[in-house]
Order: C-alpha cells, then structure tokens, then sequence
C-alpha cells in the first residue's frame, strides 16, 4: 500500500511531474502546516533500539506509543525506504477522461409525475397486458426508446497521481455526476458513453476488480447512529487491512489498524469523540460538523487511490475545512493518491492547494486546467471580477447568468455567456488544445510503458489477505467479512439496550400469557385439542415474530450501498453476519419463551420432549426469519415487501393441518401444505408429544353422558358408549397419541427426523441462500434521487409559475437589473419598522450539562449575549464548540440535560409564544416528504403567521420566498425528490414564510449552498434585519465578504467556553483589532473569519498565544461593555408595559383551522403515497380472497359450521397485519410533527387525530373490499338474520379495520422507534385472539382470565356480534362421517337409550327408531354450539357499539401520547 522512494521521484520526473504550482509560496505554506501536522500526529518511537520500528508510507498511519517523540515527515520518509527493502509496490493512478458523456431520462422538456392510489390501482390490473405487450411490441420492434438527455456532456481530461482537482459549478451543473462517474458509480443513470481509463486500465476491468481503489464521498453522512466513532472506523480498517505481503514483517493486523485509527482521528481532530455515538438527526451523538469528519476519515480508511470527494467540506468551520484539503494535499503529494473535490463555498486559501480546476455549466466543460491560470482565462473572455471576490466564486459566477459580470464596454452579445459557447471557445483555446495534448500523450505512456498499472496490480493483490482471489475486489475473504461485519452487527444490537429489554421482556410475558391459559392440560380426551393448540400458538408466536426483520431490512439499505461501493465487504455477506450475529439474541429468548410455555401448559415433562419441542421451534424461527429477510431483500419498497408477506402468512396459518385438517383441503390448493415450513414444523411438535403420552376419553368426549340432572348412564365409558376422540377404539377409554395423530391428522410419528427436520433444515438453506443471490445479483437500495419528481398542476398553479418565469426571464433580459434579490413593494409584505415596538433577547450565565456514563458533561459554560431587533449576529466556533447547542438552548429545543442561567425577553422570562414567536432552521432537512416546495411553505405560512392575515397576504409572501431563493423551476417538486441543496433552501423557506415577530434562528442555513446562492441568502437576512427583524445564525466557512455583512459575532471554542461577543465592524476592522491587540494579527490578504478561528486553536494547529483566549475575553473591556449593555437592555424592557397575556397564545391559529389545514395535507399525502394505500386494499382483498377460495360455497354440515366460525375468526386477525403496516408511517410523520411542534405549528392533538382523519376512507374502503369478497363467496346469511345479518357483518368488520387502524397508532405513539413498535404486534394480537373465547372456550378458561381480561377484549365483542349473527337459527345437518356412532342396549332404540341425553345437551340423533349404530348430530341449530361459548344473539348491537368505544379509547390513548411521548433526546 505504501509509497517507495523511486516512487516519489516518479512523480517528479518530467512524464509524471506534478503541475506546477501557481504560487511557490503555496508550497511554502504546504509545508509549514504539514510540519503542524507532523507536530500534531507524533509517534513514539522504540526507545534505546537500533533500528526504529516502522510501518508503511500511509499518512493514515501514524502512531502513538511509548517513547521519545519524532517527526512525521521523517516517519513519512523512513517508511518508504522500509517498503522499498520489504518489496511492498506503490499504487499510482492516473485517470483520463476522454468524451464522458451520461445520460438520463427524459427529454429536455420532459418531467416525471408522482404516482397516485388510482394510477397504482390500474397499473395493478393493467399491469400484466402491459408486460405481455411490452415483450411482444419488444420483440416486434414497435417499442420507441424513450427519449434522453445529457446531463454530463462530452468532458475530457486527465489528472495524474499526485495531482488535486477542485471541480466547481452552480448546483446542476453536473458536479456529482462527473465525481460518481470517474468514481465508476454509474447506477441511476442510463447511459454512461466515452472512455475512461484509471492508469490504463477500462472502468468495467476497474469496477469488477479493483473497484475499493475508486471511491467517492457523497454529500450526506450515512452510519449507524448507534455505533460510536471508534466503532465505526474500527470496523472499516479491519475490513481494509492489507495481508502479510501488504503490512512490514511483524506487523500485527491489530497494530496496523490501531495506528492508522489513532492517526485518523487526530489528523480530522475528532479523538474526543471516539468512544461517542454517530448518532443522526434523531439519536444524540457527536455534531454535524464532527460526522461529517466521520465521514471523511471512514473513506480515507478505505486507502483508496483514486478519490472523490462531493461537497465533504459541508458542515465543517472554514479552519477544519481548510486542515481537511490541507490534509489531502499532503497525502497526494506523499501518497501519489489522485484527488477530485467538488466545494460549494471554497476559501481562497483552499483554492490555493489544488493543481487543476474543471469548471462545469450545465453540464459543459467550460474550463480545465491549471487552478493559477483559470481566473486569468475567464477575465479574458470579458467577466468582471468583483472586489474581494475569490477565486471559486468569480469562476463559478461566471456560470450564472443572474451573478455574472461583463467587463467594461463588453456585453452577452461579444462575451461567450451559454454553456455551449463557454464549451466551444474552451476546446478551441489553447488551454482546450493542450488538454486534449496531455491526453493524448498520457494515454500513450500508459499504453507504452505500464510500470504504473503492474506496480498496482501487484501491490492490490499483495494487500489481500491469504487465500483471496487476484481477482477479487475486496481486501478479505467471504470469510473474514462475515466474521468482522458479524462482530458490528453484534455490537449494534447490543448497543440497543432498550430493544434488547422490550423484546426479551414481551416474549417472556407472552409465554406466561400463553402458559397460563393453557396451564397445565390433562392427558385426557378434553386436553387432545388443546395441547394441538398450545403448540399451534406457540410455534405461530416465535415465527410470525420474525416478521419484524422487514423493516430492519430497508433500514440498512443506504449503508450497505456506501460500504459495499467501498469494497468493505461483498453484499452477500451482511446476510451471513446478520444471521450469526442475530443467533445469540434469539436463541435465548426462544429458549426462554418455550421452557415457560412448554413446562406451564403442561406437555409432557421430560428432557427429550422439551429439546425436540425447543429445536422444532427454533429452527421454524430461523426458517422464517430468512424468509421474512429474503422479501425485504428483494423488493424496492416497504409495502411491495408486505404485499408479498400478506400473500404468504395466510396460507401458511390455514394450511398448516390445524385449522383445517389436510383431508378438509381442496385438491386444487392442496399442494399448498406441502410447500408450508410451519407446517412441518408443526407435525413435528405433535409428533414429539403425541407419541409420548397416552389420552383417557372422559367428559364431553362420551356420548351419551350424564349431565345436567341426567344420570341413567355408566361413569366409566361402556360398550354402549362412544367416544367421540380421533383414534378410539369401541370399548377402551384409552387411546394412544400415536393413534390420534394417525386418525385425526394422518400424521406417522416415524418422519420426525427423517421428513420434518431434514425438510426444515432445506428451507432453511433455499431461504438463506437466496438472500446471498438477491444482494449479489439482485441488490436493491431505493430510490436514487436523480431527477426531480412533480405534482400536476391545477390551474392556479400554472398561472403562479408562469409568473415566476415570467419574472425570471425579465431580469435575464434586463442587463442594468440590480442584482440584488429585489423584494417586490407591496403595503402588505413590507410595513415600516418602529424597532421600540421590538423586542430584545438576552441572555446570561448560560451553562447546559449532559448526562453521561461517567456524570454530568458540560457543553456550554457562563455564555452571555443579545440579539437586538433590527440586528444580524453570527454564532460561529469550531466544530464540536457547542454552537447548534447554544442555538438549541436559546430557542427553547433541548428536553435532556440542565440548562442554567438567565434567558430573557426584554428582561422578562420567555413568555408563553415565544417558540410561536421565532423560528429555527434547523440544520437537519426534515419535512413532508411528499409535499411540493410551494405546498411545505404555505403550509408554514398558513399555520405560523397571524390567521388575521389573509391567505391571499400569505400566499403573496410565500412567492417572493420562491423566488428569492431560487426555486422557481422546483415549485411543484416533491420534496423527497429534491437534492441536499435545494432542501437545505427549502428548510430556509419554511421557516422564513412564518415571519417571525420575536427571533429567527438558523443553524448553519449555507451549509450546501453554492456560493453565490449562500451570498443571495445572506444579502437577504441582511435585508431582512434592516426592517427591524432579530437574526442569530450560525455560519460555517464565510468569505469576508459574507462575514461583514453580519453585525455582531458570538464566538465559541471548545467546550463551549465565550472567546467573544461584540460588533465585527466595517471590513471586520473590530473584530481584527481585539484579535491583533492580543497578539493575533490578521494579515490583510487573509479572511479574517478563518483566521480567527484558527487563532483560538480551532483546526489541528496550536492556537496563536500563550493564554486561553476565553481567558483573554473575560479579562477584556469588551466583556465589561457586553454585560453593561444586557443590564441597560433589561432595564430598558421592563420599563415598557408588559403585554397582554391574550396576545401570547401558544399557537397562531385556532384548533380547527389547524385540524382542516393538517388534515388536508395527510389526505394528499396518502394519494401521493399510492404504495401504501394500495397495499392496504390488496392486503384486505387477499386475505379475504384466501378464506374464501379454501372455504367456498360452505353447507351447513357440522363441519361447516366450524370453518364458518373460523371464516369470522379471520376477521381478528386483520387488525395485527394492519398496524405492521401502519406502525412505519406513523412514526416517520411523528418524526416530522416533532420538528413541526417546536415552532408550535400544531397541537400534538390535531397530529393525532388528523392522522386517525386521513385513514378512515381508506379503512372503510378496505373493510368493504373485505366484507364483499368474504361474505358472498362462502355463502354468509343462511340463518334467521338472512342477507340483512349480513349489512351488519360490514359494520363489525369496518369497525374492526378503524381499530387496527388506531390500535397500530396507539402501539407507535407509545414506541421509541419502529423496531420496537413491531415487537409488541405479537404480543397484543396472540393475547387478544388468544382470550377471546374461541380458541379457548368459555367454559374451559380459566377464571382469572375470564373474569377480566375476557371482557375487556374487543375481539370477544366482534367475534360474539359476527359469529350470532350467522349461527342464530342456521339448521345443521352432519354429513356421514360427522357423526358419533353408538349401539344402545339390546331391546332399546336410539331415542329410548339417548333421548334424554339429546334434550339436555342439544343435538340430534338421525335414526331415532333404530337399534343399533345410532348416529348423533353434536348441534342441530347454530345457536346451540354459540351459546355455552356465553353468546347472545340479543346483545349483538351492544357488543357493536362496545367495539367503536375501543376504537375511540385507541384515538384518545394516541392523543396523549402524542402529547407526552415523543422520544426525542435533544
């Protein structure tokens, strides 16, 4: 992996000679901060040895052991030579581009449409005339490609090893595609043309087998909240540690990857934050600007040569940014990496550091070649530079026909200002003429002399451990993949403390539930049926449990994508790791859950019966669990996953044997039983118990009997007795289990192992296995957001954004426009400002305290300030220094920790409207994904200005906010569609379309934004302070330009400790002169705003001066003036009157305006949302489809009347698959209502009935699908209630819907996240059907749960109002083989021996006048098998109205929680 001397000259030679550097003083500058660098990652060496003890030639591989200290640049140097002696090969890359076009698409004018719930419902059933007419108009030749277009056009170019290209354009100029592409990411796109080659070798040999040496560092961070910083990046060095061959002799794997972590973690300066969770914009961890370095350092783990970096500067203060490139020039030029940055907001400084620049418009190569000579070549062309403009900027303006400056007496019409003219002068230029040159010349030495490409070659492959193919891309084996990503994915679930005690903690109470109600069965004839469903139950507990592995599935999907584009690990091997590191967790809580349930319930006690009944189960866990994991696999979408689970969970419930007996199954769905895993698994745990235990037939087995004042019969059963137990013999009241398994069920004890276990065991494989071939070969990672999605328009729509065109190509034609963003004057958007009326927030002593494990953690210490009206103040300071804290803290966001001091309006504690009263752009984007950027911002406006304002006032405001941040052309874009970018201007949007009276805070509103588009904002928050509005905003990597434009600073460093809070001053000269009066002067071609953050110690280099500069200000005039001025501020506020409590309401707008507006929006959501609403009506639709097709056209035999009874039993099982799918969605928009709720938009109570609201026409729908394809097909209303019993069934059964509905509301309400949610699904649905009173009788349950728990279940009430309905006055009449057979005494006939037994029990006997062979009828109308079972067809309507009382308990337990439970650590 490491660099050799001979190397290094290579780079110097004249064929390889890194471009020369602009200025010689870069190098110079270079130097100097690599020797900071060097000073700050210090290694120890071996004390008191010869010869010093050295690794490879990686920056990334510094250390720290004991000993005397020594230069990193002699590290550097002495590693080189120890990998030249050891024979370890360099790894230089060079890449050229030649021709690089992509294409998407669509056409130039073209646009995607989000899909809706009636275009999905016709692509269902249209869906296979489509397919079928696709592949034959396919293979006719009838089928048009669809149109495209270039978003990349034709670019060429080279970059050699040891050269850095900074690659700059507006947003959509085509930066991320031309980094994803020379990174060979081309998924997404649909036609990549031209060749690149990296040091000779073509992109697909380079995807297939070298593709870890090609990486790119997209914009968003993505981790694993929950594993710490050390975790994280110890995880991706072990993955990329290189073998014997690539590592110096002696050198441990442990050693290797300790180094280059330490080193890692000091070079990015994040060391503090290693044993610190990622965490994400929901889970507390380390800040924005921190994960962001996660990010970086977890690529550079990677030792990649080829690099590229999208915007990784994001987030990050303009010091950290400048160490981060700085960092990247040492390694390219030490290293001979290749190195392309995209930088939205670059410094000039920054600038400075890279050999070549590409300068992109609208996906043109307008420029490329030397960084030094690029701004000359634009001003030739006749652009303006502006004063104090640097370089980036002015390159980048020069493609942005609202920013760009003609020179003096030039115009659009003698400048070249398109993309294809910018385009067509460049490859005529001699800048384009010695570009296509080098090309040329490059390609041919690499097609001559390969010394580069075999020196990689064989360095790749001596980094590969042991064993693995040359032609391997991944560094480990299949092996040591799994066993690495195994020891994460432990880690990860063990680290989930709270999941790990709900889960173990909900099955251990459901096995006690469950014990409990079959406690301890008889081995008699009364405990056969029940020990069947004991064990039916508990089997159906632990694999439907499994059923949680789909979320968790998608969750992980974007992670896997990065990692595996890293060449960490191949796809397949996360199923492995997830299946091992999963093995611990289940295996005890199964085994827990079955000891309690086996041993309460009463099956046999002996330790060969248990392990085999413990073995079945858990092995029938880990079958489903694959299965349930192969569909969140294979499918693109949470719901198309549950659309194809629905399918299967039915008909792995009914076709089991249990429910309905294999010899009860149609012939056409018969082979159904046959493909079940459960069923097996089933068969086996009856074989296990049956075989071992004997029944003795007694109670209500025997016919006749004695009963209920009857006694003429015998008590033991006789000859003229039957006994109605499968697999009885005439005379003997003991029958065998093995007897009963072979009558009752056609099951042979003898394929216990060799059928069940051995089919199991295949399920097993062919479900695992097709998880390993559906991430290799199938991968699916969602959606790529690579073209804009939109709404239709309606016709007021069309004529706003014609206007905004309109707008817009005026001021394109208007070259004497101002190019300030002009606010339109209107009376009702700009009113004059009397500031006396404002009000001023101070605050003082502000201190806040974290908990930790090892105590309390201080983040913020004795910081005081002011924002006055009227005001800009910029909150900057290193990352990690507390500043999104301090934000956090001042607007009232943090609900953990102790937060002490003084806040204070106009010297009065907050009032109650005072989160009304400001709003905070918060630097995480989270909205309605499924909203429009105009729909998000007027529902802002709408709900957060005065409602006395009119909605055409705010509708006025909401334009200007589109057109004063540029998003004209993505009004009707929905927002999950939108790039990082252009989210971050909506998040902006937002909240500036409330216009706060009070405050408005934004935390770090540049982040992501171009330059100018970061200049355009900031000229307006000035706009917007100088008519009176407060502003405090916290801004990373501001040019002098934007730093002057705000009027005070607050200034943090590490620990939250104040360093300064006072005026900047006209051309920063205040702020300059505290900083030069304490010996830190600035010199004058430098920002001040990096300086000063790099004199307070804020990057890796030492801070300038001897003291703290926290010190400095306490000590400072400054800090005197700033707490006399808060005293003259309070003083001042308290003699104004105090307002009236009635102006102070918590909301804006009234409760119901709220409820219409929320609604609204979650109505249109869920149309836009055609998946799941769809996946909603198909899983009713199936459902109801499978029940009925096993149970068509049912008689009214007795077995009839079973499956009738099982037909509505159904119906309670619907609300459990339901809210599995209601859980996700709830969550996520309580994740958005979280966000919402801090600016008080809404009351949590309009949240949750407003999401009940948005439901109920979806459910009513799908329990009429339901009731229509259930009631008709089985032939429901052949009793007394008729046809009209059967309108009443539709109402259960759409109340029942509306319960699941709230219930999966109320179950997420009450949960931390949806892993959570979906462990308590189990639980509740089995407690629920479980008591009832069918699956276990009435008569037979125990008191304790029948006195209580029986009546308080909702499904009793459904069960008891359906199940009347359709029995009350249904005549039965048993077929042959349902009857129990019985001779009478000799000289009696059926009726004189049984008579009596038939009036007391109910029943019939069929041949009363006979003498022999007597056949009974155990019902001989439905009402006599309901009514033991505490049924009464008379207290149907009560039991009806007793069910919509649970669905309004479930919406008003949801609202409170809502209120109360929002699991939001801030």
């Amino acid at each position: 992996m490491a660099e050799t001397p001979g190397d290094t000259a290579t780079l110097n030679d004249n064929d390889n000679q890194v471009h020369s550097r602009h200025v010689d003083d870069v190098v110079l500058r270079a130097e100097a901060e690599f020797e900071a660098l060097s000073r700050q990652l210090t290694k120890h060496s071996q004390s008191g040895q010869v010869s010093k003890r050295v690794v490879s030639g990686d920056l990334e591989k510094a250390d720290e052991e004991e000993g005397e200290t020594f230069d990193l640049r002699e590290y550097l140097t002495s590693s080189n030579d120890a990998n030249q002696n050891a024979g370890i090969k360099h790894k230089n890359v060079g890449v050229t581009w030649e021709d690089l076009q992509v294409e998407v698409f669509g056409g130039l004018e073209s646009k995607l449409y989000v899909g809706t719930l009636g275009g999905a419902t016709l692509g269902f059933f249209l869906g296979p005339i489509l397919w079928l007419w696709g592949i034959v108009s396919g293979l006719l030749g009838l089928v048009k490609p669809p149109p495209t277009k270039p978003i990349l056009h034709k670019s060429s170019g080279v970059l050699k090893p040891g050269e850095m290209c900074l690659v700059l354009g507006c947003p959509g100029a085509g930066c991320t595609t031309f980094l994803r592409t020379i990174a060979n990411r081309r998924e997404g796109y649909v036609n990549v043309s031209g060749n690149v080659l990296y040091a000779g070798i073509p992109a697909d040999e380079m995807h297939k087998n070298y593709k870890g040496e090609v990486v790119y560092n997209q914009e968003d961070d993505i981790h694993i909240p929950t594993l710490t910083v050390g975790q994280t990046l110890k995880f991706a060095l072990s993955t990329k540690t290189p073998g014997p061959n690539g590592r110096l002799p002696g050198m441990s794997r442990q050693d290797f990857d300790r180094e280059v972590q330490d080193t890692l973690l000091r070079m990015l300066n994040i060391s503090h934050t290693k044993n610190t969770l990622v965490g994400d914009e929901f889970v507390r961890g380390v800040s924005g600007g921190e994960r962001k370095r996660v990010s970086i350092a977890e690529m550079m783990a990677t030792r990649a040569r080829v690099q590229c970096w999208d915007n990784s500067t994001r987030g990050l203060d303009a010091s950290t940014a400048l160490d981060f490139v700085r960092s990247l020039r040492v390694m390219t030029d030490i290293l001979g990496q290749t190195t392309f940055v995209s930088l939205y907001q670059a410094s000039e400084s920054i600038y400075d550091l890279f050999d070549k620049v590409l300068v992109l418009d609208k996906g043109h190569q307008v420029f490329y070649g030397s960084a030094s000579e690029a701004r000359a070549y634009f001003e030739n062309l006749g652009y303006n530079p502006l004063p104090r403009q640097t370089t980036p900027d002015y390159l980048t303006g020069c493609t942005d026909e609202n920013e760009r400056q003609f020179a003096p007496g030039r115009s659009v019409h003698d400048v070249p200002s398109s993309p294809e003219a910018l385009d067509s002068v460049y490859r005529t230029s001699p800048f384009g003429r010695s570009n296509d040159d080098e090309l040329e010349k490059y390609k041919l030495k690499m097609e001559t002399e390969k010394h580069d490409q075999e020196a990689f070659r064989a360095a790749v492959a001596d980094d590969k451990k042991r064993g693995v193919s040359r032609r391997s891309p991944y560094t480990l084996g299949f092996s040591g993949q799994v066993w690495a990503l195994t020891k994460r994915q432990f880690q990860t679930r063990l680290q989930d403390r709270f999941q790990i005690y709900t889960s173990f903690t909900l099955n251990i109470a459901l096995a006690f539930v469950l014990g409990a109600a079959f406690y301890n069965q008889p081995t008699s004839s009364n405990g056969a049926f029940t020990r069947g469903s004991v064990i039916f139950g508990a089997l159906l507990t632990t694999c439907l449990d499994a059923f949680g592995e789909m979320p968790s599935q998608m969750i992980g999907r974007p992670i896997l994508k990065k990692q595996t584009e890293y060449s960490f690990y191949r796809p397949s091997a996360i199923a492995m790791a997830n299946l091992f590191a999963d093995i611990p967790f289940s295996a005890l809580r199964i085994l827990n859950f079955n000891i309690i349930i086996y041993f309460l319930s009463g099956l046999h006690r002996s330790a060969g019966g248990f392990f085999t009944f413990h073995l079945f189960n858990y092995v029938a866990y880990l079958v489903m669990q694959a299965f349930f994991r192969m569909f969140g696999l294979i499918t693109f979408s949470y719901d198309s996953a549950f659309r194809l689970a629905v399918f299967f969970i039915p008909n792995f419930v009914q076709y089991t044997g249990y429910v309905i007996p294999v010899d009860s199954l149609r012939r056409w769905i018969f082979w159904i039983y046959y493909i079940n895993p459960i069923a097996y698994a089933w068969q086996a745990c009856m074989m296990n118990e049956f075989m071992r235990i004997s029944l003795t037939c007694d109670g209500n087995s025997v016919i006749p009997r004695n009963g209920f004042g009857v006694t003429k019969y015998p008590d033991q059963l006789s000859g003229n007795q039957a006994c109605t137990l499968f697999g009885a013999q005439g005379g003997s009241d003991v029958i065998s289990g093995r007897d009963y398994l072979r009558v009752g069920y056609n099951i042979d004890p003898k394929n216990l192992w060799r059928l069940n276990f051995v089919v199991l065991i295949a399920f097993f494989l062919a479900f695992q296995i097709a998880q390993l071939l559906a991430l290799e070969f199938y991968p699916q990672y969602g959606y790529m957001a690579s073209v804009n999605i939109f709404a239709h328009e309606n016709d007021e729509l069309r004529r706003l954004n014609e206007a905004q065109k309109a707008k817009k190509e005026a001021q394109k034609k208007n070259e004497k426009l101002d190019k300030e963003i002009q606010i339109t004057k209107k009376e009702s958007l700009e009113k004059s400002v009397d500031l006396t009326q404002r009000r001023t927030l101070t605050w003082e002593r502000l201190n806040y305290h974290v908990p930790t494990p090892d105590g309390p953690l201080r983040l913020l210490h004795d910081v005081l300030g002011f924002v006055k009206p009227g005001t800009l103040t910029a909150l900057m300071g290193a990352s990690g220094a507390g500043k999104t804290t301090c934000l956090d803290v001042l607007a009232q966001r943090k609900n953990i920790g102790v937060v002490s001091g003084d806040v204070l309006v106009d010297g009065r504690p907050l009032p109650a409207d005072f989160a009304r009263g400001t709003a905070y752009a918060e630097q995480m984007d989270v909205h309605e994904l499924t909203a429009t950027v105009r729909e998000a911002m007027r529902f802002s406006a709408y709900l957060r200005q005065p409602q006395h304002v009119s909605k055409e006032e705010k509708d006025a405001y909401v334009e200007e906010m589109i057109e004063l941040l540029e998003l004209q052309d993505l009004s009707e874009a929905l927002v999950f569609s939108l790039n990082v970018e252009a989210r971050k201007r909506l998040t902006i949007g937002v909240e500036l379309a409330s216009r706060p009276e009070l405050l408005l805070f934004l935390d770090e509103p540049t982040s992501g934004l171009d330059a100018q588009s970061a200049w355009n904002l900031v000229r307006f928050l000035r706009k917007l302070a100088d008519q009176g509005q407060a502003i405090l905003c916290t801004i990373h990597q501001p040019s002098s330009l934007l730093f002057e434009s705000f009027d005070r600073l607050l200034l943090l460093e590490r620990g939250g400790e104040t360093v300064y809070f006072g005026e900047i001053g006209q051309d920063s000269q205040i702020i300059r002169d505290y900083f030069a009066r304490h010996g830190a002067p600035c010199p004058p071609n430098v920002n001040p705003a990096e300086y000063m953050l790099e004199a307070i110690g804020a990057g890796v280099t030492a801070r300038v001066g001897d003291r703290d500069w926290k010190d400095v200000w306490l000590d400072s005039p400054e800090y005197k003036k700033t707490v006399e001025e808060i005293e003259a501020i309070k003083r001042e506020g308290l003699a104004k009157p105090e307002r009236h409590r009635a102006d102070t309401s918590t909301y804006a707008t009234s409760f119901f305006h709220q409820l219409r507006l929320v609604s609204e929006r979650n109505t249109l959501a869920l149309w836009r949302m055609p998946d799941y609403i769809f996946t909603r009506l198909f899983v009713c639709t199936f459902i109801s489809l499978f029940i009925s097709l096993s149970l068509l056209q049912l008689g009214n035999s007795l077995r009839d009347l079973q499956f009738r009874v099982f037909a509505i039993f159904w119906v309670v099982v619907l609300p459990a698959i339901v809210m599995t799918q209601i859980e996700p969605l709830f969550l996520h928009n309580r994740r958005i209502f979280i966000r919402e709720a801090s600016s008080r938009i809404y009351s949590p109570y309009v949240f949750a009935i407003g999401q009940v609201l948005g439901e109920i026409p979806y459910s009513i729908l799908c329990g009429f699908l339901y009731w229509v394809i259930m009631v008709y097909p089985i032939g429901f209303g052949d009793g007394a209630a008729g046809l009209n019993g059967t309108g009443f069934q539709l109402l259960i059964i759409i109340f029942m819907v509306l319960f699941g509905v709230t219930l999966g509301q109320l179950v997420a309400a009450l949960s931390p996240s949806v892993q959570v949610a979906v462990l308590m699904n189990p639980f509740i649905g089995l407690v629920l059907s479980t008591f009832c009173g069918v699956t276990i009788p009435y008569p037979t349950m125990l008191k304790f749960w029948r006195s209580w728990l029986y009546e308080l279940n909702p499904y009793t009430r459904t069960l008891a109002a359906m199940v009347s309905t359709e029995l009350h006055g249904l005549v039965i009449r048993c077929k042959a083989d349902e009857f129990a057979i019985f001779n009478p005494p000799s000289g009696q006939t059926c009726e004189q021996w049984a008579g009596e037994f038939v009036q007391r029990f109910g029943g019939y006997i069929d041949n009363l006048n006979d003498t022999i062979a007597c056949r009974y009828c155990q019902f001989q109308v439905g009402d006599e098998f309901y009514t033991p079972l505490n049924i009464e067809y008379g207290n149907r309507w009560r039991d009806a109205w007793i069910l919509f009382a649970f669905f309004v308990f479930n919406l008003l337990v949801t609202i409170v929680a809502s209120r109360f439970l929002r699991y939001a650590k801030r």
